[in-house]
């Protein structure tokens, strides 16, 4: 089992959605927390560690700490918005 730890960048873009994707949102972060690599999830081209889940329109960008059992949420938001910075 892993932990999910949500960055604050991540928590405020999660806040400024609708809430039917929040709940949508919400599930697939309780998912993570049984297989963080486990299906939707696909590695970020052109890096060795982050990884990113669809959700309709959104993404949910995160990193996996192995040896923690740690999953760090980056950012969550419109696929538009998601990737940059």
């Amino acid at each position: 089992m892993y932990e999910v730890v949500v960055e604050a960048a991540a928590a405020k873009g999660l806040r400024k959605l609708p809430k039917d994707v929040i709940e949508r949102i919400a599930g697939e972060l309780r998912n993570l927390r049984e297989d963080p690599r486990g299906p939707g999830s696909k590695k970020i081209v052109g890096s060795e560690r982050f990884y990113r889940i669809r959700v309709g329109d959104y993404r949910i960008v995160f990193e996996v700490e192995d040896e923690s059992k740690r999953v760090i949420v980056m950012a969550i938001g419109h696929r538009k918005d998601v990737y940059r910075n």
